[in-house]
């Protein structure tokens, strides 16, 4: 059996922007989580001399983030800061709640709250009918309903209606399914 892993890691390029603007690509990606320690003469190694007109550093491509823009070296931190708070088990389903826009962002940027995650998320399920049916059964919501009434139930309608209070995002390969987050 084969165990396909993917490293979901955000990482970006930060590079010279000096360089970058004279036509040279002086960079080199760095996990999120590193950026803040990044130099301009880390950058310029192997890449020839730092000039006096190097001074700045712009993030030009990332990897693994769910914003697509590019950022500066605080930006590329403080992402870095929000995986190492969900951790990589999670991160997946991050990305896929700030993808879907319906979110809650930290101050005025794009980074999301930590905290409003946590509170959301109800995990990664085969579809929505199959984490509609863990919630009825972890609730016991059936528990005192008279058996004609659990026979008769419409569970199909009932997980339609209560989709309406979540948001449902398909998870990428290889697991697939979904992630569900409560709409609060």
């Amino acid at each position: 059996m084969t165990i396909i892993t993917t490293d979901t890691t955000p990482r970006v390029w930060p590079a010279c922007l000096n360089c970058y603007n004279n036509g040279r690509l002086v960079g080199r990606w760095v996990d999120c989580t590193d950026a803040a320690d990044v130099t301009l003469s880390q950058l310029h190694e192997g890449a020839g001399g730092l000039s006096a007109s190097c001074e700045e550093i712009w993030c030009l491509d990332t990897e693994n983030l769910p914003v697509d823009h590019e950022m500066g070296l605080l930006e590329a931190a403080e992402w870095g800061r929000v995986y190492a708070e969900v951790g990589p088990e999670h991160w997946p389903a991050l990305c896929a709640w700030v993808r879907s826009g319906s979110y809650v962002a930290e101050g005025s940027g794009y980074l999301p709250s930590v905290g409003d995650f946590e509170e959301r998320y109800c995990g990664r399920w085969d579809d929505f009918r199959e984490y509609a049916e863990h919630w009825a059964t972890e609730t016991d919501m059936m528990d005192r309903w008279p058996d004609d009434a659990v026979r008769y139930f419409n569970w199909e309608a009932w997980t339609r209606d209560l989709a309406m209070d979540h948001t449902v995002v398909n998870a990428p390969a290889p697991d697939y399914g979904v992630f569900v987050f409560r709409d609060l």
